[in-house]
């Protein structure tokens, strides 16, 4: 009897029940044979993705880098772009800039021109002035002499 009480203990080591609508009994190394079985069949497809999904993985994270490689490209085109624009800008002004110190050249020769016209003419009228004033002095002098004087009275 002893011995069939080790037995039976036994096999309810062995046996794994669950419980559910049915009692079911099923024997732990069949469970075991299961479990091998459905992992040899699915665990070398869940290999293969799992491989699959680190180089997906590993793609995706080179065509990151790319994408911001390129990012920094246009970034440095539109930095580009920005620069022609000032270098172009920069040529208008550096024109106008020409333009102007050419017309102050000018300018500056006309008002030269113009100063030495003036100072010529104030030579000029001066001399007139002058001319007209020693004129006047000889118009006077010639007055003066011209004027009759009254003779002085001779005692004689």
């Amino acid at each position: 009897m002893k011995m069939m009480m080790d037995r039976q203990e036994e096999e309810e080591q062995d046996t794994v029940c669950s419980v559910t609508e049915d009692i079911v009994c099923v024997d732990e190394q069949t469970v075991q044979r299961l479990t091998d079985g459905f992992l040899s069949h699915y665990l070398p497809e869940l290999d293969t993705s799992k491989r699959a999904l680190q180089e997906l993985t590993q793609n995706q994270v080179i065509l990151l880098d790319t994408l911001e490689q390129e990012v920094t490209k246009f970034r440095d085109c539109n930095t580009m772009v920005d620069l022609n624009a000032l270098f172009t800008e920069a040529k208008v002004y550096h024109s106008k800039l020409v333009n102007i110190r050419k017309e102050m050249i000018v300018l500056h020769d006309k008002t030269s021109r113009l100063k030495k016209r003036a100072l010529k003419l104030q030579q000029h009228k001066q001399k007139e002035e002058l001319e007209r004033e020693q004129q006047r002095e000889r118009e006077m002098e010639r007055e003066r002499r011209l004027t009759a004087k009254p003779a002085k009275r001779t005692d004689n």
